[in-house]
């Protein structure tokens, strides 16, 4: 007897999910491997996830130190009176913001930006301070990116 989840979702989906989401370059063979299934079987199973919009799309990881971004930040931002749609429309114009969450709480946004050093942090930020109060935090490490809250 196959369990189903309250979202419809079965192990089953959640295996292939997981795996997926470590290497969303695996082929159906070697994803029907790993899931104990035929490959037209696991075919089936990602286009209907797809349909239902539980897999909106397959994507890349980008290592930004590759790129040459050794730095990350973490900006909590919190626009001044007035200010706010001012400030989103600077954080959407400045293509080194790679993340930005509207949080409820005493910020606004959350906003995580790719540095090449830690002096750049002044020239990103400063036309933000006659808008906005900026708090920042520098990314030591991420023991958890991006992990979907799919278990088996």
């Amino acid at each position: 007897m196959t369990l189903v989840f309250e979202n419809g979702i079965d192990g089953t989906d959640r295996l292939i999910l997981k795996n997926l989401q470590s290497d969303g370059r695996l082929s159906m063979s070697d994803l029907a491997k790993a899931v104990g299934m035929s490959a037209p079987s696991v075919k089936d199973r990602v286009r209907r996830l797809e349909d239902r919009g539980v897999i909106r799309k397959f994507t890349i990881d980008i290592d930004m130190k590759a790129l040459g971004y050794e730095l990350e930040a973490i900006v909590r931002i919190k626009p001044r009176p007035g200010s706010l749609h001012l400030v989103e429309r600077m954080i959407l114009d400045e293509a080194r913001f790679t993340n930005c969450d509207k949080v409820t709480g005493d910020d606004c946004f959350i906003v995580r930006l790719a540095l090449k050093s830690v002096q750049e942090l002044d020239s990103l930020l400063d036309p933000f301070h006659e808008k906005a109060e900026t708090n920042t935090s520098i990314v030591k490490s991420s023991p958890i990116r991006n992990r979907t809250p799919v278990s088996q």
